[in-house]
Order: C-alpha cells, then structure tokens, then sequence
C-alpha cells in the first residue's frame, strides 16, 4: 500500500482563488517534486486549462506541462513523478483515457508507489472503481465506467446538502446516492466543497475547509469532519452490481 492520493473534491471555494484553500496540502503533497504532468482531458481547451493550472501553482514553484502536448502519452506516464488529473466531464475525461489506454499504466505506478496523483473533481472520481457515482452528463460513450480503482469505495464530489427551505421537487444528492446503494454494496463518500482526502500508503484522512458524509447501504448518513481518518475505508469491501 504504497499509493500517495491527494484528491479534491473541487478547486475553487467561494470567496477564494483557484486552488487557494488547497495550496498548503498541495505543497505538503509534493514535498520535493515540483515537476508536474497534467492531465486536461476533462475539457476541451487543452491549452487553455493547462496555462490555467500552471497560473495557480506558481506560489508553489511548480512545473505543469499538458499530457495532450507530447506525442507519447504512455512514455509520458513512466517517467513522470507527478501526476495531476484535473476535473471538467468524466465522461469526456474516461474515454480519452480509454482511447491512449492508460489506465491500467496509471494505476501500475501509483499502487507501486512511483508516481503521486492528485485529482480534483473528474480526477477524483478517476481515482474510484468506477464512474458510477459523478454528477456528470455523459456527453460521450466510454467503453465502460472502470476507472483508475487507486481507491476501494466511491466517492461524489461536490456533494450537496438538501435545502429543506427549497421549493426544487426533484431528486436530492442523498437520493440519488442511496439509488446506487440498492444496486450496490460499495461505501460512497459525498465531499462537500474544500474538502480533500490525503492518502498515504495505508493512511487515508479527510482535510481541507468542508466536512463530507459517508452513505453505506442499509445505514444512516454518517457526518464526517475534517481530520478525520478514514483508513479503515481502504478495507472495507466493495460489492458493485449487487441488488439488495
């Protein structure tokens, strides 16, 4: 258990600039590495949204360049130290993935303790089993919704809380969640925005400026604050496509 995980649930929190909450994490994250590979694949201005990351890292003295940028991205993957999956759609996201058959290198380097991930929002659903559990529209077709599995369980990134003073009749994030749970026995956790989870090898905590909430099948919603450790998450079993 080798994997160092630094998984946002979003990168900008209200009132603040991008990636601001996160940027003493990142910097404890990185400890010595500065070099960064950056995966864009989420949105469709590779470009633009590498020179968009490069700009918020510049308090930390890092290095981003865009995976769309070399020829070889698998070649890209084994000699990189550092790699950071940025949100946008999923969908989009895991296809492109799929298309340049990375996931399985991605996952081989970083259970081998090789290479650092970071993810925020799609590449923090990337980290999962599976892209079960997004919010995202699938405006594309992957080839399936397997995903990096660098974690056991599932997680729903900028989970929000019901308004009870809401007139919105449709269904709530805890609904659709719970949804999943009848078909699936697999914990998920719902990150509120500013949170993050910070593994280390067999060490797994919740960080950051916002709680989440912890759904597991036939049981109530469980608060979960930050500084939390979550390690024993790491164990718990995963049973997808089991109806209850």
């Amino acid at each position: 258990m080798r994997q160092k995980l630094f998984l946002l649930s979003n990168s900008t929190v209200f009132g603040r600039q991008f990636l601001e909450h996160a940027l003493a994490g990142l910097k404890d994250f990185l400890g010595e590495e500065r070099s960064i590979l950056f995966v864009p694949y989420a949105v469709a201005d590779h470009d633009g949204y590498t020179a968009y990351i490069q700009d918020a890292l510049v308090p930390l003295g890092a290095v981003v360049r865009g995976m769309h940028t070399f020829g070889d991205p698998r070649q890209a993957i084994t000699e990189a130290r550092v790699l950071y999956v940025g949100g946008g759609n999923c969908f989009r996201l895991l296809k492109t993935l799929q298309q340049h058959q990375l996931l399985n290198l991605v996952r081989e380097r970083v259970e081998a303790g090789e290479l650092r991930y970071v993810g925020a929002s799609a590449g923090t659903n990337m980290a999962c089993p599976s892209l079960r559990t997004t919010n995202d529209m699938p405006i594309v077709q992957p080839l399936s919704f397997e995903t990096f599995g660098l974690l056991p369980f599932q997680i729903n990134p900028h989970y929000l809380d019901s308004d009870p003073n809401s007139t919105h009749l449709g269904e709530t994030r805890a609904e659709r969640i719970a949804e999943f749970l009848e078909e699936n026995d697999v914990p998920v956790l719902g990150m509120r925005e500013g949170s993050w989870l910070h593994r280390n090898g067999p060490t797994l905590r919740l960080e950051g400026v916002a709680g989440a909430c912890l759904f597991l099948r036939s049981a109530e919603p469980q608060e979960i604050a930050p500084g939390t450790d979550l390690s024993w998450l790491l164990e718990a079993p995963a049973r997808f496509d089991q109806p209850m």
